[in-house]
């Protein structure tokens, strides 16, 4: 007896439901990893690299998905890529929190602004894609966005692009993974090539600063026990979002995270000049342009939206 096909517009629902949950998450991040004070950064990297890489064999273990994961291992192509992958997103974990918990909610936040945009330029430097008219005007609003905060503001913008970039190659190699590599046997790979980096660090922070785990309460070790679960489940509803809702909604949904960021940074008093506020309403301006340009495209032609989503 087969089962009963599911409802497409329920699917839709539910997928969009799931989408919202992840980017409503990653937006919320900053102050999960705010409220794990006084552990820096590198600590915090290395306990997110471990206890991500604990809980996804443990989802293995649930979800009985061991044979999934063994099939990639087979393939020495699939690998490579988990590898990079996890460069990627070891460089874009570190920066984001080096920028959060130095004070850099901010431009943080304009980096995954910014995302959307270094996105559709991948995609002309690398799958030699040929852009329409109003996505090249908007990347030239967004390199002008750039200019203005670095003459204006006088500092480069170096964690926003790093985040940007970082995450905008990822999305690239997790494309070329595609649907052969699932959300969860793709974080235990990535996480796995980082175990290494993830004990060097935690080994540097023991004889430099000192590892704070266990040392600032049973709330604060509980907190950052958490890290794997925080990491984790996000991107669990990120994949179960993008099976089910259509990529224009994941596009327009994908803005959810970094506005939340940028109202948090406004919420902690970090600087916002009228240089800095300059170079972002670029931004938004570029991201408008993008966003209806990909919009009106969807409906002429596939149905989708060519916005490139946060992974």
């Amino acid at each position: 007896m087969t089962a009963p096909a599911a409802d497409p517009a329920r699917e839709r629902l539910l997928g969009g439901v799931y989408a919202f949950s992840a980017y409503f998450l990653w937006g919320f991040m900053p102050l999960y990893f705010l409220v794990l004070a006084p552990t820096g950064p590198w600590e915090v990297v290395s306990w997110r690299v471990l206890l991500s890489f604990v809980f996804c064999l443990l989802l293995l273990t649930v979800t009985r998905s061991w044979p999934r994961i063994l099939a990639i291992v087979r393939k020495p192509r699939l690998l490579l890529w988990t590898a990079v992958a996890g460069a990627l997103i070891y460089v874009n974990w570190q920066v984001f929190l080096i920028a959060t918990l130095t004070g850099h909610v901010l431009e943080s936040s304009l980096g995954y602004f910014i995302n959307p945009i270094v996105t559709v330029l991948l995609g002309v430097l690398v799958l030699h894609e040929r852009l329409r008219v109003t996505q090249w005007v908007a990347l030239g609003i967004a390199a002008a966005a750039v200019a203005v905060i670095v003459v204006g503001y006088g500092a480069f913008p170096w964690i926003a692009l790093t985040l940007a970039g970082s995450f905008g190659l990822y999305g690239l190699v997790k494309k070329q993974l595609g649907p052969e590599v699932d959300a969860v046997s793709g974080l235990t790979l990535e996480s796995f090539w980082l175990l290494p980096v993830a004990g060097v660090q935690l080994a540097v922070v023991g004889v430099t600063t000192g590892i704070t785990m266990g040392t600032a309460g049973a709330g604060h070790a509980v907190l950052l026990g958490l890290a794997g679960v925080v990491t984790a489940v996000p991107l669990l509803f990120f994949a179960a979002g993008a099976r089910r809702a259509p990529l224009s909604v994941m596009g327009l949904l994908q803005f959810v995270a970094p506005i939340l960021q940028f109202a948090i940074g406004v919420w902690l008093g970090e600087d916002m000049p009228p240089e800095r506020w300059a170079g972002f309403a670029l931004v938004w301006v570029a991201l408008i342009l993008l966003t209806a340009d990909s919009l009106r495209h969807a409906r002429r032609g596939r149905g989708v939206s060519d916005l490139g989503p946060i992974t």
